[in-house]
């Protein structure tokens, strides 16, 4: 299935992306208070972490009082037992900016999942459906033999895709093997080239650093703990019905911490939780460098947010 042109959304709507720690939240919230008075915001979240119920401390979910600042979107709106992928977000983004703008508000964009956003403003290519099947296969093969086994399988019938995967990509190397065991073909001979559209404006907050990136990361994975992540994953493990091979037990920082309980060694949890989030943003750094027409904020530089704040106010003028 194809998406929408982002054509049809370019001028509606503003974006604001970055990496996990960047600063997102409070810049999003921000800017929506600075709107307001002359236009509401509504926030849509672009985060494939945060669509699951009952997972909050470790995706770092807005709290009840951030929601009330200004409606948000596309949260809590699935159990950790299901699946929301890139074709749903995109059909869901579309339908809440006509709903949003309807409502004489502003759609404002706000996540870190880069493949939405990719797929949002380029479209999805048409691949196979997936194959519960040939999922449970390579969960039980990767069980046996271990995700850099695959992945080193996945280089010789799919280099292409390999190469720009790591080895410890689990949910990414199955979806890749999935898709050349249904159809024969390697993942990246779905890709297509596609025709240049507008965009809506992107605000990137990036850092300039990366010692300050890490550093934010360290914290807030060790305010995690503090908060309860370790009993949160327990009592998801304790319903009985979700597994590791489910994509919201493969979130980072859940997985780490289920991995960990299994482990009955939780001494090491702070070390492998945070490297697994260091991993998780250089990935997204990657990724939005990848998009030319991102506005770029130093998010470690002196008052990003107001930074942040003064361009989405230049922006959204020139928005419908």
């Amino acid at each position: 299935m194809t998406s929408p042109s982002a054509a049809s959304i370019a001028s509606r709507c503003l974006c604001l992306a970055g990496p996990t720690a960047s600063g997102k939240t409070a810049a999003a919230l921000a800017i929506a208070a600075t709107l307001a008075p002359r236009r509401p915001v509504e926030i849509v979240s672009v985060d494939s972490a945060l669509v699951y119920r009952g997972m909050d401390i470790g995706t770092a979910k807005p709290t009840a009082a951030e929601r009330a600042q200004a409606p948000h979107h596309l949260i809590d709106i699935i159990e950790p037992t299901g699946a929301y992928s890139a074709a749903r977000f995109v059909a869901d983004t579309h339908r809440l900016v006509d709903e949003i703008t309807a409502r004489g508000a502003l759609p404002l964009l706000v996540g870190g999942t880069m493949l939405y956003f990719k797929a949002l403003f380029e479209g999805l290519d048409e691949m196979p459906a997936s194959d519960p099947a040939v999922r449970a296969a390579l969960d039980a093969d990767a069980a046996e033999r271990g995700w850099p086994a695959l992945h080193a399988e996945l280089a010789t019938v799919d280099p292409v895709t390999a190469q720009r995967l790591p080895p410890t990509d689990a949910q990414r190397i199955q979806r890749a093997l999935e898709v050349h065991r249904v159809s024969g073909r390697p993942l990246s001979s779905f890709h297509r080239e596609r025709e240049a559209v507008d965009t809506p404006p992107l605000i990137s907050l990036e850092p300039t650093d990366r010692a300050w990136l890490h550093r934010r990361i360290g914290e807030r994975f060790a305010l995690m703990l503090h908060d309860g992540l370790v009993d949160e994953v327990a009592g998801l493990r304790a319903r009985g019905d979700l597994t590791l091979a489910m994509p919201s037990m493969r979130c980072v920082g859940y997985r780490q911490t289920w991995e960990a309980l299994d482990r009955g060694d939780l001494s090491d949890l702070q070390e492998l939780g945070t490297a697994a989030t260091r991993q998780l943003a250089k990935r997204q750094v990657t990724w939005l460098r990848s998009m030319p027409q991102r506005q770029v904020i130093d998010c470690d530089g002196p008052d990003a947010t107001g930074r942040a704040v003064a361009l989405a106010v230049r922006l959204a003028e020139t928005l419908a």
